[in-house]
């Protein structure tokens, strides 16, 4: 939903959603990027955690209907097709709870990391074995496809062992990147220096 700073002209922009905590505006389109928590329930490898890009009010993410693009709910799936709707820009872990995400805007990181984003994978609580608690990079293409999504910050799961879960992430004035881990209770500073 969307609405005017003021409280007033409340609109619903995109639906499809099922559960999205990160989103950000990309600094040179302004389209709205945001992360969406896949349903429960249907195994350890489906579906993925997705981030999406909203580029046109009225798009339909596809929940309950499909999940991760091309994975039809078991109960709503044969009541619409998942070509009806927008897949993901990205199909992330499944399971990863993906749900701070944030452009890197800031001068700090070597140059090929402007405009690159950076999602905070809380981490699976439902999975046999479990996957994500990390900070993962996300490279786009100059036509603004993903080209990359690849670890930037692990270390938090050892083994099956969680000491620490990424919840958020956010840019500093100088540049460095911040992490929020809310199982640890602690602020970690990521900085570069040559």
């Amino acid at each position: 939903m969307r609405m005017k700073p003021d409280g007033s002209g409340l609109e619903v922009f995109v639906t499809g959603v099922r559960n999205t905590v990160g989103f950000d505006w990309h600094p040179a389109t302004n389209e709205l990027w945001f992360t969406d928590n896949g349903r429960d329930m249907l195994g350890d490898d489906v579906p993925p955690d997705e981030l999406n890009r909203a580029t046109a009010n009225g798009q339909h993410f596809g929940y309950p209907y499909c999940h991760g693009g091309d994975i039809k709910d078991p109960e709503f799936g044969e009541k619409r097709p998942c070509s009806d709707f927008v897949p993901p820009a990205q199909a992330l872990g499944p399971h990863v709870a993906a749900i701070g995400m944030r452009f890197y805007t800031g001068s700090m990181f070597p140059a090929e990391y402007g405009n690159r984003i950076f999602i905070a994978e809380h981490g699976s609580w439902n999975r046999s074995q479990k996957i994500g608690y990390r900070v993962m990079s996300v490279k786009l293409d100059a036509s603004g496809k993903v080209a990359s999504y690849e670890p930037f910050a692990q270390g938090w799961l050892q083994g099956e062992k969680a000491w620490g879960r990424p919840a958020d992430v956010q840019v500093m004035p100088d540049g460095a990147l911040l992490v929020s881990d809310d199982q640890a209770g602690a602020i970690y500073r990521i900085s570069y220096r040559k």
